[in-house]
């Protein structure tokens, strides 16, 4: 039976826990803080969205919405439980006691509402690691690759199978029947070719190898018979593995795809004529899946299979080198030894010695695929090496990260910038640097996090489909800053909830920054892996794109010496000829010099034959000259105007408009900028 006296009682211990939690969370943060901007969001969502409700769909409402509806929430949530609360007092005074109890349920359910939504971990349902406003078209550091800068994407839905259900071992994303293998095969051929403009994929490798040699004072020559080649991927999870047969155990975590790699020994050996005896692959911390062995094994049979400590079944066991790296923080930052007594003999915590393929190897092709990380917030290239040494696991780079303990355990959270992060030695490391021909990543089946299965992209032009894509470049830091913007524009909130946010962790581009420019380093610190007084130099460029639409960098843009992303969507697939660069659509560049005096230049890019028109406009709408009016074949192209009008009169000073027009079979599409002339 129920008593008063009990119920008196509970109601004091709840009092007083509301007491316990006002001070917990008092100060200008939670108090202060989200009542004002929520009332603001608010405020916000009804002046603009009330005049026109389509509003609904632009980045600041996908913001401000979420805020807005908890800020309702928050205050409804108060006079709810405030009004239950005096209720159930009064109803226990009078003794009606079943129908005080709910009143108090009710009353400790918005008091609830209230505790969670002002504590650091829940304003406007956004996790606490929630990324600063990244800005858009701000190029740092050096471009690299034959093209500089250059990153090739190339998506195409028919690679993967739709209707794939990664969560049942018998429709596991990796098996054959949800990859078409001679999709994939054309798009690492589209990606190459596109990346090199050479019209084969022979001529496009010989490029890249060519430019490598030159780039580490080998001279300006191509692959040489004899050379041995190491595939670098990612096996994340294989360590669960059947031991008798090499299966899998873990079926669902997002790995390097089987077929991609298929794809590039395709490439190595049919094409560029490399010995099968001269390639290496394997992940060097993990092992080789069966299928993966099969899958590879049983077209290229002399190709050495790497092994983290077996050497049957086909295998052979890696063994381990004299290379060491030496990282920057010198011991200030990673873990201890004491944590971590696997550490190589006479090799200090700070260090880490590598396994001998790296030092046998003349190039090195680096696989990862593009996923979320818990840690580090992105895990790509630089990532991938956290299976490279001869440690048994990585703990002891973690403190190299955003979220050293993973998220939300913060107890060594290290987020922000100019910070030091290991991925910045392991990108610059010599060994792996100058080895590096190409980095390829797989992006057919990204995920969230390191772990996790694949999940299908809701952005455009995805559109609730697997991402279906390969990247490939020359410049480790432009291809990451690439893959960085699409993470941290898939995995948000709005789109996978606040589970597989990690992209946004703040600080997950910090090791970007600081790979391309010293600038970004700490104060007073030097990155230095090697150990012999030389810092690194700029490893790449960096750059965050204009807008998710768009996904244009400088170079696209025509605005400096930035990242330029070549994509090429499905229906271009296979269709690469010489001296042209792919684009989704054809791209109006702004005119340069603007504003001008005497002349100005119009680029523009065109990825498929037309008819096309380029013509100057005043500010009136009449036409004052055009440019262009006839056929054009893919390619870049420049028209210049010297400001001379239709009857050969100077034009006069104001602002003009300039249309792009591009007229094809199937479609038509246009353009405008506006250019500014002063004489």
């Amino acid at each position: 039976m129920i008593r008063k006296e009990n119920i008196a009682l509970l109601l004091k211990h709840i009092k007083h826990h509301f007491k316990r939690t006002k001070s917990k969370y008092t100060g200008i943060k939670s108090v202060l803080l989200f009542p004002v901007i929520g009332l603001l969001s608010l405020l916000w969502v009804i002046l603009r969205v009330a005049p026109k409700p389509s509003r609904l769909r632009y980045p600041c409402m996908r913001v401000a919405v979420p805020t807005a509806v908890t800020f309702l929430g928050y205050i409804i949530a108060i006079f709810t439980s405030l009004f239950s609360f005096r209720k159930a007092r009064e109803n226990l005074r009078k003794s009606r006691y079943s129908l005080a109890i709910i009143l108090l349920l009710i009353s400790i359910a918005g008091g609830t509402f209230l505790v969670l939504h002002t504590n650091k971990y829940a304003y406007a349902q956004v996790p606490i690691y929630k990324t600063r406003v990244l800005e858009s078209n701000q190029p740092m550091g050096e471009a690299k690759g034959v093209f500089p800068g250059r990153v090739v994407w190339v998506h195409d839905p028919d690679a993967t199978d739709e209707t794939c259900d990664p969560f049942e071992q018998s429709d596991a994303w990796y098996l054959n029947s949800n990859n078409n293998q001679n999709v994939i095969d054309a798009m690492l051929d589209t990606a190459v070719m596109a990346l090199s403009e050479q019209s084969t994929v022979a001529d496009a490798w010989d490029s890249f190898f060519k430019y490598n040699n030159s780039d580490r004072g080998k001279g300006y020559v191509g692959y040489q018979s004899g050379e041995i080649i190491f595939i670098k991927i990612n096996r994340t999870a294989s360590y669960s593995y059947n031991y008798e047969d090499f299966s899998r155990t873990n079926y669902l975590t997002s790995e390097t795809s089987p077929h991609v790699v298929l794809a590039l020994l395709r490439h190595l050996v049919n094409e560029v004529g490399v010995s099968e005896e001269d390639i290496y692959i394997g992940d060097p911390l993990k092992h080789i899946y069966k299928l993966d062995y099969e899958l590879w094994h049983g077209e290229f049979p002399d190709i050495h299979y790497l092994d983290n400590s077996r050497s049957d079944a086909g295998r052979e066991a890696v063994e381990i080198g004299e290379s060491i790296i030496h990282y920057s923080d010198r011991g200030a930052i990673l873990r201890s030894s004491e944590d971590f007594s696997d550490a190589s003999s006479g090799v200090p915590i700070y260090a880490d010695t590598f396994y001998t393929i790296f030092e046998d190897c003349e190039y090195l092709i680096n696989v990862p695929v593009l996923k979320g990380h818990k840690r580090a917030g992105a895990t790509m290239f630089a990532k991938n090496h956290f299976g490279s040494h001869i440690r048994s696991g990585a703990q002891h780079l973690h403190m190299g990260l955003v979220v050293p303990d993973e998220y939300p355990n913060e107890k060594n959270a290290r987020y922000g910038y100019g910070k030091y992060r290991v991925l910045v030695d392991l990108l610059g490391w010599e060994l792996f640097r100058e080895k590096s021909v190409i980095y390829l990543m797989d992006a057919l089946w990204s995920a969230g996090y390191e772990l996790a299965p694949p999940s299908k992209w809701l952005i455009s032009p995805f559109n609730n489909d697997w991402s279906s894509s390969i990247f490939i470049s020359q410049d480790p830091v432009a291809i990451e800053s690439v893959g960085y913007d699409f993470l941290r524009t898939e995995y948000t909130e709005g789109t996978h909830g606040d589970s597989l946010t990690y992209p946004q962790l703040e600080g997950a581009d910090d090791h970007l920054e600081q790979a391309a420019d010293s600038i970004n380093w700490p104060d007073g610190f030097i990155y230095d892996p090697e150990d012999d007084g030389t810092p690194i130099p700029s490893l790449g460029v960096h750059e965050h794109w204009n807008n998710s639409w768009n996904r244009q960098y400088s170079r696209n843009l025509g605005t400096g010496n930035g990242i330029e992303l070549v994509s090429v969507p499905g229906e271009y697939i296979g269709g690469i000829d010489e001296d042209i660069v792919l684009l989704a659509k054809p791209t109006l560049l702004q005119n340069s010099p603007n504003p001008f005096n005497t002349s100005t230049s119009i680029r523009y890019n065109i990825p498929q034959t037309g008819e096309v028109t380029l013509t100057i406009y005043n500010i009136s709408g009449q036409k004052s000259k055009t440019l262009v009016n006839e056929t054009k074949t893919p390619g870049t192209y420049t028209a210049n105007w010297d400001a001379i009008l239709y009857n050969g009169a100077k034009a006069p000073n104001g602002v003009y408009i300039y249309r792009l027009t591009v007229n094809t079979e199937d479609k038509v599409f246009e353009d405008a900028n506006k250019m500014l002339l002063i004489r």
